[in-house]
């Protein structure tokens, strides 16, 4: 998978916007959590090179944005968790998952 780093503030307005042309996936991922590391994984067992034509992804370490990933949940109107999926389409978070629940069979029904 090609990962957009989710690393400064100012990108969450240009994730915003190119949501309205294509779906936004926001994949946050802290290394310091088995559950976390787990759920990255079956993500990507299942990413298909193709996927990348329907949903752009980007990836948030928490380790080294805690205080970036406070501001996507302030920005989305969504509770901080970790691991969490969102996906964002035309500005909105549409599905939002975390832990065991994230799920590549529904973000990509989602979309």
């Amino acid at each position: 998978m090609n990962w957009n780093k989710l690393t400064q503030p100012g990108q969450i307005q240009e994730i915003k916007a190119l949501s309205e042309e294509k779906p936004v996936f926001i994949f946050k991922h802290s290394s310091r959590c088995s559950i976390s590391s787990m759920s990255l994984d079956r993500l990507l067992r299942k990413w298909k090179d193709s996927d990348a034509e329907k949903v752009t992804p980007y990836f948030l370490d928490l380790i080294a944005s805690r205080d970036l990933s406070d501001l996507v949940a302030k920005e989305f109107r969504i509770p901080h968790e970790s691991p969490q999926l969102l996906l964002i389409k035309n500005g909105e978070v549409v599905y939002d998952n975390s832990h065991f629940e994230i799920s590549y069979a529904d973000l990509m029904g989602k979309i």
